[in-house]
């Protein structure tokens, strides 16, 4: 299984509400993060798998994650706190599920290590099966009650000493045992997925003819598989291939990154501050000791910074 490992580079220097890359700040954090794909029959379904390791000797870290598809997240020795959206940190320990994300999920790591699963649209239906807006910007934790109960024998995937890729194939075997029956509207939910990927497709009626779909229906299975309504993930969709060109070349000022569909500079900010609950500046003044290292590597892995900027994988 290819893997792919990065330590984190350094921060953002701001210049006005625009920011460059202070490229001498390339200071170790005491962060590592690996990524790895999921075996082919699991790809159209789960993105990635991610290790994030925080060294014994390194402080709690904060850091805070983009918007994004749902995740489910896992430590056996450390300690996890989120909120998404403004609020305060609370633990999510020792493993717990987030839906789909509009706002940035703030989140801090103590020393030890950190396991994300990271579910496609697809998987969220085959694995969940709940609509998927009933869990947009929530997480929890996750125990014998809750929905995603069967997530929780993925813990013990991950043995002290056991080498990174051991894991990863235990969760694979896990996780395709969980497969079962396919979910309902799969073919309709992967064209929606790969027409919300095309830069191309910036209206609600064209995301809906290129689903095959009217609109309406389109409204229902946005809001049931991808968590949102058309209109706010196209927008999603075209903040975050801006942002992503920023965290894969920071040295580009905020000017060089926005996306062609931006009227100006003030119609990209107000997005930033709808997503990001800040503004470009304050973003990239602030350490982001997981995030950079983390769309380093899954872009050499994955091919895409961001688990919403990967495209699904066919459906056998």
């Amino acid at each position: 299984m290819p893997a792919s490992s990065v330590s984190t580079p350094g921060r953002c220097a701001a210049k006005g509400e625009f920011a460059v890359f202070d490229q001498d700040a390339n200071l170790s954090q005491g962060v590592t993060v690996s990524y790895s794909l999921p075996a082919d029959q699991l790809r159209p379904y789960i993105s990635t798998y991610s290790l994030t390791v925080v060294d014994p000797e390194t402080p709690t870290v904060f850091d805070q994650v983009y918007p994004e598809w749902p995740n489910v997240r896992m430590t056996v020795d450390g300690d996890m706190a989120a909120c998404t959206g403004p609020g305060l940190l609370k633990a999510c320990n020792p493993i717990c599920a987030i839906g789909p994300t509009s706002h940035a999920t703030h989140f801090s790591l103590a020393p030890g290590r950190y396991w994300t699963i990271s579910l496609l649209p697809l998987g969220w239906m085959r694995f969940v099966g709940i609509r998927a807006c009933e869990y947009a910007d929530r997480w929890e934790v996750i125990d014998r009650e809750s929905p995603f109960a069967r997530f929780i024998p993925l813990l013990a995937c991950d043995q002290h000493g056991q080498r990174f890729s051991e894991t990863t194939a235990q969760l694979d075997a896990q996780l395709i045992a969980m497969l079962e029956y396919p979910a309902s509207k799969e073919e309709t939910i992967f064209k929606a997925h790969c027409a919300l990927l095309d830069p191309e497709v910036t209206s609600v009626k064209a995301f809906a003819a290129r689903t095959g779909i009217g609109v309406r229906a389109l409204e229902r299975l946005s809001l049931d598989a991808f968590g949102f309504n058309p209109s706010l993930l196209l927008r999603r969709q075209r903040f975050l291939r801006s942002l992503a060109q920023f965290m894969l070349d920071p040295s580009l000022s905020w000017i060089d990154t926005i996306d062609y569909q931006y009227v100006d500079q003030p119609h990209f900010i107000r997005d930033f501050r709808r997503f990001m609950d800040t503004n470009p500046r304050a973003y990239a003044s602030s350490p982001h000791p997981v995030l950079w290292a983390a769309a380093k590597a899954r872009t050499k892995i994955a091919g895409k910074p961001m688990q919403v900027l990967q495209p699904p994988s066919e459906i056998d």
